[in-house]
């Protein structure tokens, strides 16, 4: 009986790290997605840091990636920078992609 435990144990371990490593790249996808952003709307230095990390706080509001694409989109409208909500979109997903390799690295 007590192997059966060890296995659920050591599952339910891998399920809270992977979690956990989830969790971290969709805040770094939000971090990557707002510095892009931000070069977009002619923002430079501490702007584009500053900027991201609204964008990280926003992604927060609610589950999924809505809530960034519509500060994104919000924002960019709001400066008139002429960017097809397919960009954006396309942006996210490339940035998840690159903060999911990112955590796998350890960086």
């Amino acid at each position: 009986m007590s192997s059966f435990d060890d296995r659920e144990r050591a599952e339910e371990k891998r399920f809270q790290l992977s979690q956990e490593q989830e969790f971290k790249a969709q805040a770094r996808r939000a971090r990557l997605v707002g510095e892009w952003a931000a070069t977009m709307m002619g923002l430079s230095g501490d702007e584009v840091a500053a900027y991201a990390k609204t964008v990280v706080i926003a992604d927060l509001e609610e589950a999924g990636e809505e809530d960034l694409f519509r500060k994104i989109r919000t924002d960019i409208d709001a400066r008139g920078v002429a960017i097809s909500d397919h960009q954006i979109r396309t942006r996210m997903a490339e940035a998840l992609d690159e903060a999911r390799a990112q955590i796998r690295a350890g960086s």
